[in-house]
């Protein structure tokens, strides 16, 4: 074979071998996508920011500052800050104040309505209560008010020991004491002495000594006290 044979031989196989080259390859199809990246939800939008408190307006020196500091202070897109829950509790209601006695109160015969309750029998002085006459032209004086079912008001001012006992029952415990007019020089009037019986629950009689050298005891003082411990 000559030589000239052999180079055309060459030059067509070249060019049959270009040609293959040159033609396009099918494209492959795209992989279906899977169940798991159907299903997967959207991502949720990014939170704002918070809004910075706003700080107390200081004086500014020109308008232009003050819109400069705005726009350098606060985000552009920001939420306003919730207010906090409140936690301080409602104030305590005020106590009411009892209701004021209606009506007279009534001691017997007497009428004691300005009379005030007895809450400490060491407490009680001759004159907070109102002053009466009674028996024998005694003067006395009934303090407190009566407690609910007592014997108390059965008793008048000038009454004897023993009528005292008869109406209101034997005392819880009883005795005698001297008063400051025993140290009064050549005085014989009454009062010298006094005879006092207590009644637990009820309150307290106290019997002042007749005038002369007599030693009998008239009722001049019926202080009630329902928290009377019934002792002396």
């Amino acid at each position: 074979m000559s030589k000239l044979t052999l180079a055309l031989l060459f030059s067509a196989g070249a060019l049959i071998t270009g040609c293959k080259s040159n033609e396009t390859k099918p494209e492959e199809p795209a992989p279906a996508p899977t169940a798991a990246a159907a299903s997967a939800p959207e991502p949720a939008p990014a939170a704002k920011p918070v809004c910075p408190p706003e700080q107390p307006a200081a004086k500014k020196k020109t308008a232009k500052t003050k819109a400069k500091s705005k726009t350098e202070d606060k985000p552009l897109d920001c939420e306003p800050a919730k207010p906090a829950a409140s936690t301080a509790t409602a104030p305590a209601a005020a106590p009411v104040a009892p209701a004021p006695r209606t009506g007279r109160i009534m001691h017997g015969q007497y009428d004691i309505s300005g009379n005030k309750p007895v809450t400490d029998i060491a407490q009680v002085q001759s004159g907070q209560g109102t002053m009466v006459k009674g028996e024998r032209d005694w003067e006395g004086e009934i303090t407190g008010v009566p407690a609910a079912g007592t014997t108390f008001t059965k008793l008048r001012i000038g009454m004897s020991r023993q009528q005292a006992i008869d109406l209101a029952g034997q005392p819880t415990d009883q005795g005698a004491y001297i008063t400051g007019k025993a140290w009064i020089p050549f005085y014989f009037g009454s009062d010298r002495a006094r005879w006092e019986m207590a009644y637990k629950g009820k309150g307290r009689l106290i019997f002042s000594q007749n005038a002369g050298f007599g030693t009998d005891f008239y009722l001049t003082w019926v202080i009630h006290n329902e928290k009377d411990t019934g002792y002396r």
